[in-house]
């Protein structure tokens, strides 16, 4: 499974795959950036970190739902 990091660089939000230093997406704000990253992801597996603007993993989803190994509500 590909592991994802959605991050605050320079004043927008990117996501990349781990160890990569490309774009796959970029938004403005952080709700706009988890929508593409929803979008994005519809058709790929792996698990996508969320950071907060300081850089703490605030959160972490899975994609599909169905391989996510932890019955959690997130």
């Amino acid at each position: 499974m590909d592991n994802y990091h959605l991050t605050k660089t320079g004043g927008n939000w990117h996501l990349r795959r781990e160890g990569s230093e490309k774009d796959l997406l970029e938004a403005p704000t952080k709700e706009e950036a988890v929508h593409k990253t929803q979008e994005y992801m519809s058709d790929k597996q792996g698990s996508v970190k969320i950071h907060s603007s300081d850089g703490r993993i605030t959160d972490e989803r899975t994609y599909p739902r169905s391989i996510d190994p932890r019955r959690s509500k997130g």
